[in-house]
């Protein structure tokens, strides 16, 4: 016997002599072993985080809280690790979302956005506990996984003495087979042991083992029926390897193989000639994984590039913004509503690259607060403004309401028309007090004029007149001739309805039928006579504001903030006009859609114009 395997040697992988059987382990150890840590690592992070997309998504943070809870009270803590990241990051994000849901409502009910504190997070504290235990239970079966790997390796030392003492027994002619097969059994049962001598412990087992069936000089019908069982497991194991090939799941395929691998290296040696046609083959179906898993994450890795190449264009899209160039509210809504839109996108594209993805998140968020701070900044400026306007209708209330119980009728009513003048070359108010305070001015005119009205009561046999007249106007409206030439009857028409609009307020309760009447033998001569919609409109509107009574001036303020817009809008369309090229088929066909709103929205506008002259005409008449 030599000396480096006499009973008590130093074992060292040196100076074993390695046989062709155990080359072919060797081979198959270094496959297993040799797989780089980060791509593991990496792999089980990824199959993590796809268990943990494919099952329930929790749909609060209790949930959130509720399902971490269970982690920590389950026997599998550490396979659940991508999970509890996943619960960990959706936990954050759902907090997120809450405190911009808080912020709005704040915002929304008066408040100051740069002094928006939000609300302390009641469950924060069970979230931490809950990942505490989590975590300390983590730590408690790394540390019971680390012992146990020491008390396997200080066995598979043990286990080693024994195979050299059994060799030392056999050279003397005592071989103990039986024993031999109990030390074999023991090694395979040492699952988990330290990484760093894994390949070391492995190779001077295997070569002790081979040594001893050298000393033994087995007789050969025993060599052969072990071979034969050997190459059964083996082939067994190759079948296994190559069905992989077609599993969709290519992580868990991948895991598979490197329990294959195990499974390879503890079997025993088969037929010197079949070894390297075993080996060959099983390497070939390990091969065929190996790549499926390999193109998985360059696939993976190519998505995620193309993720941070379309969050990129999303960054460079709103610095693109000409912030200097928003100087009104119109162009601050519509660049916001493009932000918002790209925010959306933004939350459509998947992760990008580990190492960018921090760094993109972070650029894209700061364009998004830098927008938005300038937003708050122009805001504010205009703020002062809106103040002034308030304080000045609110003193203009107070006037109104200091007349709304005179009964000096004329002089009243021209007191309260001039003051109603001046309201509307008042700006415009903060928009949350807007309608309360022009409801306020609103109640008081026409408390006045509800009063001045009771008091005239004697008006009520006119209306009857005019009841009478209206009556006469509809049964005239009925008789035109629809033979007559169209230049006729529209003659006739017109001159009815300007009969109609001189005739005075009817009987209240009388108002609605009579106009009801009135209106549905005007529209059947206008589709009879084809008349235009935007005169058919105004002839409305006509009839509309002849009995508008006190609510003419109200009509008129809301008719010239329609008009106001309109004159903006037709700016903008004028303004987008400017930018846009007619280079290409596509610049001018975009050209002739907007040449034509833009045409609509001057007509339109030309109808309201035309609305708030007939109701100051109105207004002069009374």
């Amino acid at each position: 016997m030599s000396e480096t395997m006499k009973p008590g040697a130093p074992l060292q992988e040196s100076g074993i002599a390695k046989t062709p059987e155990q080359a072919d382990n060797a081979a198959t150890t270094k496959l297993s072993y040799e797989q780089p840590v980060e791509e593991t690592t990496e792999n089980l992070s990824v199959e993590g985080e796809e268990s943990a997309n494919t099952g329930s998504k929790p749909a609060s943070r209790q949930e959130v809280i509720e399902r971490l809870q269970q982690i920590a009270e389950s026997d599998d803590v550490l396979n659940c690790k991508a999970e509890v990241e996943s619960l960990k990051m959706l936990f954050y994000k759902m907090r997120t979302v809450e405190i911009e849901e808080e912020r709005k409502a704040f915002v929304e009910n008066g408040g100051e956005e740069n002094v928006f504190i939000p609300a302390a997070d009641v469950l924060e504290e069970a979230f931490k506990a809950a990942m505490n235990s989590i975590k300390e239970k983590r730590s408690e079966w790394l540390r019971a996984q680390e012992e146990l790997r020491q008390a396997n390796y200080q066995r598979q030392l043990a286990l080693l003495g024994e195979l050299q003492e059994l060799i030392a027994k056999a050279e003397q002619g005592n071989p103990d087979v039986t024993a031999l097969r109990n030390i074999q059994a023991q090694w395979k049962e040492l699952k988990e042991v330290p990484q760093a001598t894994a390949t070391t412990m492995w190779h001077q087992y295997q070569q002790l083992v081979e040594q001893f069936y050298d000393v033994l000089k087995l007789n050969h019908e025993f060599r052969e029926y072990d071979f034969k069982k050997n190459l059964e497991i083996k082939s067994r194991i190759c079948e296994l390897a190559e069905a992989l090939a077609g599993d969709e799941d290519v992580i868990a395929s991948f895991r598979q193989l490197q329990q294959l691998h195990n499974e390879f290296r503890e079997a025993g040696p088969v037929a010197p000639e079949l070894r390297e046609e075993v080996w060959n083959r099983f390497k070939a179906a390990s091969t065929v994984v190996n790549k499926r898993h390999q193109d998985y994450f360059e696939e993976k890795k190519r998505r995620e590039n193309e993720n941070l190449e379309q969050k990129t264009a999303i960054c460079e899209e709103i610095e693109a913004i000409e912030l200097d160039a928003l100087t009104s509210y119109q162009a601050w809504n519509t660049a916001t509503q493009q932000v918002l839109d790209m925010q959306v996108r933004w939350k459509q594209i998947g992760f990008a690259p580990q190492k960018s993805n921090i760094k993109i998140f972070e650029r894209f968020r700061y364009d998004c607060d830098e927008f938005f701070r300038r937003k708050s900044e122009f805001f504010k400026q205009v703020k002062s403004s809106l103040v002034e306007n308030l304080e000045k209708k609110r003193a203009l209330c107070e006037q109104v309401e200091a007349l709304k119980d005179s009964e000096d009728w004329k002089e009243t009513a021209e007191a309260l028309t001039r003051l109603q003048k001046e309201w509307k070359e008042i700006g415009a108010v903060p928009q949350k007090y807007s309608e309360a305070l022009w409801k306020r001015f609103v109640s008081a005119c026409d408390e006045f004029f509800a009063r001045r009205n009771k008091a005239t009561s004697s008006q009520r046999s006119v209306e009857q007149e005019n009841l009478k007249a209206k009556r006469d106007i509809i049964a005239q409206i009925k008789a035109i001739d629809a033979t007559a030439a169209e230049d006729e009857q529209v003659k006739a028409m017109n001159a009815l309805v300007a009969q109609w609009n001189a005739v005075g307020h009817v009987p209240f309760k009388e108002k609605d039928k009579i106009y009801k009447e009135y209106k549905e033998q005007v529209n059947a001569v206008y589709e009879r006579l084809h008349v235009s919609a935007n005169e058919r409109k105004l002839a409305d509107f006509r009839s509309n504001i002849a009995k508008g009574g006190n609510n003419l001036s109200r009509e008129r303020e809301r008719l010239i903030r329609q008009y106001e817009n309109m004159k903006a809008e037709i700016a903008t369309y004028g303004n987008n006009l400017g930018f846009l090229s007619t280079s290409s088929k596509k610049g001018a066909s975009l050209l002739d859609v907007m040449r034509q709103k833009m045409e609509k929205l001057k007509a339109d506008a030309e109808v309201v114009l035309k609305k708030i002259h007939l109701i100051e005409e109105e207004i002069e008449k009374q």
